[in-house]
Order: C-alpha cells, then structure tokens, then sequence
C-alpha cells in the first residue's frame, strides 16, 4: 500500500496543472469515486451551525455548555456508519438545528473509520482551530459526559492548506484544506491517496489522530461517542463569517471500508508544549493599582472581590478520572469567577446546575438597581503577547448559558482612565457589567426576561475568561505565566 501511495503521489507531481479542480474544494467528485474504488463507503454529511443557546432556550438541552459568545461554533454532522441509526435524542437536536436528518453531531467511530473535511477553511478572522473532542463515555452501566479534547488543535497557525503547504508561512484563511480524522494509519494514507488522485496537494494534508489506545473505538451503544468543532473567532469581515457560518463552501464524509483490514493505529501524537518562560508577573504591582483607582472610583458602596480559578480539565486528567472537562481547548487558557474546578462525573447532557452548587456559594446575582454591578479588570493578555485573542463573558450558573463577550478589541486601552499617570496602562483593562448602563461605552447591558438568552435577575453568574493561541508556542498561554483576570461586585 505505501508503493502504491508513493507512485500516486509522484504521479499526482507530474499531472497537478491538468487535474481538474472545483473553486471551493477542489474535485470533491472524483475524490469520492476514488473512495469508493479502493473499497470504501461513503457517506455525505453535513457543516452546521452548532446553536446551543437555541437548543437550551427551546428545552432540547438542558444547558448551553458553556458557549463562547465571541465564537458560533460550526460541527460535522455525521450519518451513522453503515447499518446503524442515529438516537432518537441525536435525531431531536439535528432537527432543532433544521440539518438533514439521518445525521448527528455527536457520533461514534470505528477504529477503522475516518471522518475527512475536504474544501476552504474560515475567511480572514482572528483565530480559527479545528477540535476533536470525547463527548461521552459509558462506565458499567452509567454514561458520562466527559467533553474532552483528543489532543492539539489543528488551528490557523499550524494547519496546512494551498496558502500554507506543509506549514509553510502564508495566508490560511478561505484556503483548500483536507483533514482527515481517525485512528488508524493505513486508512489515513488510503485516503491521502485517493484524495491526491482527485487533485489535491500533498500539502494541504492534515490529520486528527484518535487516540485508540485511550478511546472505546466502535459503533455500539457501549462506543465513545465523539463531536467535531470549528471555531471560527473575530472576523474581518463579519458578512464574510456569516455567509460562512450558512453555507460553508465545504463538504465532510464518514469513510467505512467495506472489508476489515489489519489495523495501524497511530500512536498518541506529540502535544506543543505551552509557555515561554516570559510571564505577565511584573505587572502585579500595577493591577494592584488599578484595583485601588477602581475601589475608590466606587468607595461610597459595598465591594466584594469574587474569586477567581482555572476553570476546565486537561483532557488526558478528565479522560482518566471520567469527570466534566467542560469543552476546553488546547489553545486556551480558561478562568472563571469561582473558587475550585469541575471534580463531578455528570450523565450524558446533564443539567449543570445540578452539579457545580460552588458557583452559587456565595450566589453572585445581579439586579437592575442602578448602584449594583460588577467592574471585570485585568491584564490584557493580548497587549503583553501572550494571546492572538482574549475576551470575558458572563454566564448564567443554571444554564451555563453565554451571553455578549467582551473582546480585547472593546476593552483595549479602558485601564488609562483609572491610571493616566501609569505607562503600563496600556497593559491592562477594566470594563463594567450592569443592567443599565447610564450610557457607559465600556459597560455592557446584561439582558434578562428572553429565556437562555438573558440571565435573571435573582439567576446566580459567573464570569469566564478566554486567552487564546501565543503565537510563540502556537498553543495556548502557560496558566504559569499569565496574571489572572479578577472582577468586584458593588452593590448599595
């Protein structure tokens, strides 16, 4: 089979000007036929805009999971594998989300399947990654929610594409790209080969390894069951974004081989190691500072210092030990106002605020008394370098729900009101959180009365911080070597 791998490919070299190709992902026909040639089952799906707000506000998820407001997440939907149904509670939200029935966005994998993305990555944006996650899991007889990473993303720093072959520096974004996911390494290359038979280039080449040797491979009830994420963050062109959220100009597909082979599967992969060993620490005294200005600023009313932890799991530890790892991503560093992390195994779409009653003790609320609101500061972790983006959001306890983030680009350069003196200013930020903000442009206005998508007035919160990719490690910030964000309440 490598013969035959090498010989197209040299082959593929000497034909690449003839071969024909479609605009946006290339000839995705005759990639399919080469498929089916070598043996295989192919089965079209669908990319889709994964809404959770939606899928909580109208009853078919009992949270929001924790939705990064700054980021509308695309998923494969994925048909079943040959012979095997989608559940009836997968069928309820693919048709909440009005996609083609008959698929999914939570799906299981044989150890010799693969699911491949063939077609253009996301238009210009900030930050763009794709993500492999283990959804649930069943122990015995009880399934849990584990929501973890399989490894490292394929993100807009290290992604192959026709802008960036082989990783070379250029331009990833509205590029041609193959990313082929599974587990085994003979089907990888079968697919590589029939995809370079179809016209595309060694080096728009990528692959999302499943880690067999830690994962349940397999399509029964008793299976892992996975989800696929793209996320797409701050687009240059928000029209852009959305004409790329509707109708991505990508296709995806469930490959099945129709006989059983020998199996290669490929090794846990190598993750990028996080930090630099240059942190944000000499700031310290500054934020102290900027803490004081904003104590007194609000000095006639009552303040409370909420706290603030790493939010999420690793998702080897979550994995390992069966618990919530809450959806993180290689990529990113994760706070959250609280005073511990997730330790609760939780049944398969839990309801999340039956689990983390630490997020309402003390149960932090915010009313519409115009005395009462939160001041959110810190470091901004992009003016130091050590994010491609950052941002805040807050969220309803009961129903994980996100509403507005607050990005970098909307709190950059608000900490220089608080500290005219100080050159460091430019380093940090303060924003407020209200329900009426008095005309304030660094306040938002948080919603409530409109179901998940406000957040009640007597409804417990919480804040969570985001700091995405250092384009140094092109992965995410060392926990070590960033200042954590803070946030007060003020209340009368």
């Amino acid at each position: 089979m490598r013969v035959f791998v090498l010989l197209v490919l040299g082959f593929t070299v000497l034909l690449w000007p003839s071969l024909a190709q479609n605009a946006t992902t290339g000839d995705v026909n005759v990639f399919q036929e080469a498929l089916e040639k070598d043996g295989f089952t192919v089965q079209e799906g669908r990319i889709g805009y994964l809404d959770l707000i939606k899928l909580c506000d109208l009853g078919v998820l009992p949270a929001a999971y924790g939705n990064n407001p700054s980021t509308k997440y695309l998923t494969y939907f994925v048909p079943p594998a040959p012979s095997h149904e989608v559940p009836e509670l997968f069928s309820r939200i693919t048709e909440a989300l009005g996609m083609s029935q008959g698929t999914s966005a939570f799906w299981n994998l044989g150890p010799d399947e693969a699911i491949v993305f063939v077609g253009r990555t996301p238009p210009e944006c900030r930050y763009f990654s794709f993500d492999h996650y283990l959804l649930s899991r069943t122990y015995g007889n009880e399934t849990r929610w584990i929501f973890a990473p399989l490894g490292d993303t394929i993100n807009n720093l290290v992604i192959n594409t026709e802008g960036t072959p082989s990783g070379a520096a250029g331009n990833p974004f509205n590029q041609t790209t193959v990313i082929v996911a599974t587990a085994d390494r003979g089907i990888d290359q079968r697919i590589r080969a029939a995809a370079i038979s179809a016209g595309y280039s060694v080096g728009t080449f990528n692959t999302q390894v499943f880690p067999s040797s830690m994962l349940n491979m397999g399509v029964d009830d008793s299976s892992d069951t996975f989800i696929m994420l793209i996320r797409p963050a701050l687009y240059k062109d928000p029209q852009a974004g959305e004409d790329y959220l509707n109708n991505a100009p990508a296709k995806v597909f469930r490959i099945t081989p129709k006989e059983s082979a020998e199996l290669d599967p490929y090794d846990y992969p190598e993750l990028r190691v996080r930090g630099t060993g240059t942190t944000e620490f000499d700031l310290m005294d500054d934020l102290e500072e900027l803490k004081i200005a904003i104590l007194t600023k609000y000095s006639g009313l009552n303040a409370t210092e909420l706290p603030t932890s790493i939010a999420t799991q690793s998702g080897s530890d979550a994995i390992q030990r069966g618990i919530d790892a809450l959806g993180p991503d290689n990529d990113c560093c994760y706070l959250w106002s609280a005073s511990q992390t997730v330790s609760s195994p939780t049944p398969p779409f839990p309801d999340l605020s039956l689990y983390y009653d630490f997020l309402r003790d003390p149960a932090i609320t915010l009313s519409n008394d115009t005395n009462e609101f939160i001041i959110v500061y810190g470091v901004n972790h992009v003016a130091t370098g050590k994010a491609t983006y950052s941002n805040f959001a807050i969220y309803g306890a009961d129903l994980f729900n996100g509403l507005k983030a607050i990005t970098d680009e909307e709190f950059n350069g608000t900490a220089e009101e608080y500290l005219p003196n100080n050159p460091n200013a430019k380093y940090l930020y303060v924003y407020k959180l209200a329900r009426n903000c008095n005309g304030d442009p660094h306040c938002y206005e948080v919603p409530y009365g409109i179901g998940a998508y406000g957040i009640e007035l007597n409804q417990p919160l919480f804040i969570a911080w985001r700091s995405y990719l250092e384009e140094a490690t092109k992965t995410g910030p060392s926990y070590s070597e960033i200042v954590y964000d803070r946030a007060i309440k003020f209340r009368q």
